[in-house]
């Protein structure tokens, strides 16, 4: 992760509070360290791109864009819009009026204010890549996704393809990397930008070990730099586009974009105050959508979190491990009579114990490792959690149809019966919180706790479920359960 620093908004930012750019960003970038940091998110790297590494690189890569011939010096004028450091064309412009009440021209995305711009500037030919972009897309049906977004960088490739302004003129913004060997010009913060993806794993050096084996995850807003430019821009410069550039969609406030004029723009760190770090990061990766905007209110997070992380999974752990039900706090046994195994859930006949559903829930968890992971790896976070979802609900409905409370523990029958029900639900609850702790680091590190699941037992690599079932030894049974952990997930209040 990390900040890209530099650009005429920055530089007038710095100005209208009466600070250094430089000053302004050291200030800014920690604050978007301190989110993450405070949202439970890890990184290997934080770049910014204000960072001799990170300049050192883009001068590099100028050098190549030089040497392989597709920049030239031009004269480049059009509709400039400084918030989005970056040209627009007609179509993409609206009436509007400027603080003052006159009428201007406008961004149609963003409604910032645009103002004419002419200047000499490098060009880079774009228009030279169309058919290198095109064969890149037909052979790599998958680099860009969701689907609706690769078809739009298609569209994209069959309308005008103008050359790209790739610089700025110094005397207007000193807040940059000065183009190598001509000292008029700043490289366009874009292009600079751009390449902190390579300076971050070791460009010009050792990025080889990483590149071009790259997922980049990007907002729609910004989908025609890294989906266009950036892929024409490695190719100039004799470098393989990205492997794959996952792209989401944005939060909406009620049904309404989030604006500072509007007032309805959320904070992440009252949020985080509000539902917890895992309350929130379950929220924002349960109903998070990739290819359509979500809409986010207060009583939509209380709901979700309350009925799916308090009450389904929270109550399913404190039922089954109450002192009440399990006195000796241990790992029950699995009594294979009691829950013998079968190939078709539909020759179960309904005199025993075991019914249809249960045979179900247990196909449905056995499934789960490879559904979430294969979920996660497709960048459908919110799929994957609707199956643990389900699964948890059926768990729940399993419990609750064995009633386990009302068995006698002085009959040994039943006892058997009793340990076996307190054994596959736990193992499903082992399931669900090895599955997830990359959405709910403490809860499910809680929850595992609890079951006694060690440090080195918690891997998607080596999770097996119910293993007993399958005739096979189950390392947790008979083990002692870690101490009582309290409420899994408090809930939420209005």
């Amino acid at each position: 992760s990390g900040t890209d620093e530099h650009g005429l908004k920055i530089q007038q930012a710095a100005a209208a509070a009466g600070t250094s750019p430089a000053e302004l960003c050291e200030r800014v970038s920690g604050l978007f360290r301190q989110a993450l940091t405070q949202a439970g998110v890890a990184y290997t790297d934080f770049t910014r791109t204000s960072e001799p590494r990170h300049q050192r690189a883009v001068r590099h890569f100028w050098g190549a864009l030089r040497d392989g011939g597709v920049l030239y010096k031009g004269s480049y004028e059009g509709w400039y819009c400084t918030p989005e450091e970056s040209f627009l064309p007609e179509s993409q412009l609206a009436e509007g009026t400027d603080a003052q009440g006159r009428p201007c021209k406008v961004s149609l995305e963003t409604g910032h204010e645009v103002h004419w711009t002419k200047e000499e500037n490098y060009m880079f030919r774009l228009s030279a890549f169309r058919d290198p972009l095109q064969n890149w897309l037909r052979d790599n049906p998958r680099a860009i996704f969701p689907d609706p977004f690769y078809q739009c960088v298609l569209r994209w490739l069959d309308e005008d393809l103008p050359d790209l302004s790739v610089s700025r003129e110094r005397n207007r913004l000193q807040w940059g990397i000065p183009v190598p060997s001509d000292p008029t010009q700043t490289i366009y913060v874009w292009v600079d930008a751009l390449v902190n993806y390579l300076s971050v794993v070791g460009y010009p050096e050792s990025h080889g070990a990483w590149w071009p084996a790259v997922h980049h995850v990007v907002g729609k807003d910004i989908l025609k730099f890294h989906a266009l430019y950036w892929p024409a821009l490695l190719l100039a410069a004799g470098l393989e586009p990205p492997e794959r550039i996952l792209v989401h969609c944005h939060w909406t406030v009620r049904g309404q974009k989030m604006s500072k004029s509007l007032g309805n723009v959320v904070d992440p760190s009252v949020c985080v105050g509000q539902y917890g770090v895992d309350g929130f990061r379950y929220f924002l990766l349960r109903q998070g959508v990739p290819e359509r905007d979500c809409d986010y209110y207060d009583e939509k997070v209380v709901k979700l979190v309350n009925s799916e992380l308090a009450d389904a999974l929270g109550g399913l752990l404190n039922r089954s491990t109450a002192p009440s039900i399990n006195p000796s706090n241990t790992y029950p046994r699995f009594s294979q009579p009691c829950f013998p195994k079968v190939l078709d859930s539909r020759e179960v006949k309904g005199t025993g114990r075991v019914c249809v559903e249960d045979y179900k829930l247990v196909a449905a968890v056995a499934l789960l490792p490879v559904q979430v992971d294969s979920y996660f790896k497709g960048f459908q976070i919110y799929k994957a959690l609707e199956c643990i979802a389900q699964c948890v609900r059926q768990t729940n409905g399993f419990f609750q149809r064995h009633k386990p409370w009302k068995l006698d523990r002085r009959d040994a029958a039943e006892q058997l019966w009793l340990d076996t029900i307190l054994h596959v639900t736990l193992e499903c609850l082992r399931v669900y919180g090895t599955l997830l702790q990359p959405v709910v680091p403490h809860t499910a590190d809680k929850l595992l706790s609890r079951l006694a699941v060690g440090p080195g037992e918690r891997g998607l690599s080596g999770l097996t479920f119910l293993a007993r079932y399958d005739g096979k030894p189950c390392p947790f049974e008979g083990r002692q359960l870690g101490p009582d952990t309290g409420i899994l997930f408090h809930r939420l209040g209005k």
